[in-house]
């Protein structure tokens, strides 16, 4: 797409409320780019937000379009998305057990949204694809079509619901602007600013009455053209996306004022003056790049955990972190990977996990016990114990020199694992995450 428009009539697509038609917070997958086909559905751990309180081992579910996929030009059906949700499932892990999933689809709007929540509500065991919304392009969507029960399952389930939805609803502009007056644009564009609103409107209250009880998080729409675009276009670009963030705001408002749990997260306030740093805009697409999806993860964290978490290894302070019970491992006796696996030194594990340690010098045994359960973990040797029930590791524990000091450091997912407690990893992250 071509934002340098500059003639009168070319001009005059991207004005006012036109300005809408280059929004993105989902657009489809065209543009310019190429659907992702075979994307899996995200799916982890997350946790619930009860007002501003985080409760540990509960659910988040993810509903809307592509920015809610984790879509980037380029993807194909091997791609793995690394998106705002898959950046969420991370930070719901420094709260605790917990799971997402994630029912983002390409293409969607907000009248598809309507359409797959009414059937939820509906209790259809299963829809058809045409009925969510005809000629989605999304390969994926026949499976979300015949998945609306247990989708439903999980919303009813759900502690917190997040919503990105609304850019594919006017693209229709920009197919349509040809032969048409600026008025014409422009009322075309507040109809569909209507029709958004309308089905928005819809579809949360029908949530609320699957799941009265959820934090519901509506995004905004944020604009990707640049200020280089020109002043005056950018300017206007900007007042359309602020309108945009009007209505997702008053529908907020309007739910809040029924003591429902609706929240706006502004996603365009993170965009605003970086658009070149956030977007794809130069690959013909207006997708958000690997910072635009931190950047909205951190504007929806913000909502439902009040902020967003880093560990050291993130900021490449630190080959790998460790986070127990949402604390990182502080300790001079580091975190380090050896044949691709993560040892720990054992007495911190245990502190950290309110254990007990133990020392066979005899067999060369370490132990370590929590709940009732005991776990043996002989020095150089390719399987533990807990109690009494033997556990492989791909590399044994050994005695690691820190300074003038030797270590006992234990497999971290073997040890983990025997004890009953949840180890979750984040490659991207570079961060085990064990929660009790």
């Amino acid at each position: 797409m071509n934002f340098g428009m500059a003639n009168g009539r070319g001009r005059s697509l991207c004005s006012g409320m036109l300005a809408a038609a280059l929004f993105l917070g989902g657009g489809s997958a065209a543009l310019g780019s190429s659907p992702r086909s075979g994307m899996a559905a995200a799916a982890g751990t997350a946790e619930r937000q009860a007002g501003s309180q985080v409760q540990a081992g509960q659910l988040i579910v993810a509903l809307g379009d592509s920015i809610t996929a984790g879509y980037e030009p380029g993807m194909t059906g091997t791609s793995t998305p690394y998106g705002y949700v898959d950046r969420l499932q991370e930070q719901a892990w420094f709260h605790g057990r917990a799971e997402v999933a994630n029912y983002g689809v390409l293409g969607l709007t907000s009248g598809g949204l309507l359409n797959f929540v009414s059937a939820m509500k509906e209790g259809k065991a299963e829809v058809s694809a045409e009925e969510i919304q005809p000629g989605l392009s999304d390969p994926r969507i026949a499976a979300f079509a015949a998945g609306v029960a247990e989708a439903r399952e999980k919303l009813e389930r759900a502690d917190v619901i997040t919503i990105t939805i609304g850019g594919n609803d006017v693209t229709t502009l920009i197919a349509d602007a040809k032969g048409m007056t600026e008025g014409q644009l422009k009322t075309k564009a507040a109809e569909l600013f209507g029709t958004y609103r309308a089905n928005v409107e819809r579809a949360v209250s029908l949530i609320t009455e699957i799941n009265p009880e959820a934090l519901i998080v509506l995004a905004d729409q944020y604009q990707p053209v640049p200020k280089l675009a020109g002043a005056d276009l950018y300017k206007e670009l900007n007042a359309a996306a602020a309108s945009f963030t009007a209505v997702v705001d008053g529908l907020a408002g309007q739910f809040a004022a029924e003591g429902k749990a609706v929240q706006a997260a502004h996603v365009a306030e993170a965009f605003a003056g970086k658009e070149l740093s956030l977007t794809h805009i130069f690959a013909e697409d207006v997708h958000p790049n690997q910072a635009g999806y931190e950047a909205i993860a951190k504007v929806m964290a913000e909502r439902i955990w009040g902020g967003y978490l880093e560990t050291a290894a993130q900021a490449g302070k630190a080959e790998i972190s460790v986070v127990v019970r949402g604390q990182e491992l502080q300790t001079p006796y580091p975190p380090v990977l050896k044949n691709g696996q993560t040892f720990v030194a054992l007495k911190d594990l245990a502190d950290a996990v309110g254990g007990e340690t133990g020392w066979d010098a005899k067999t060369g045994t370490a132990t370590v016990a929590l709940g009732g359960v005991t776990v043996e973990i002989p020095i150089g040797a390719g399987q533990i114990t807990a109690n009494g029930v033997k556990l492989d590791t791909a590399s044994p524990a050994f005695l690691h020199k820190v300074g003038k000091e030797s270590k006992t450091y234990v497999p971290l997912a073997a040890v983990a694992t025997g004890l009953g407690l949840d180890i979750q990893y984040s490659g991207k992250a570079k961060t085990a995450f064990i929660n009790l």
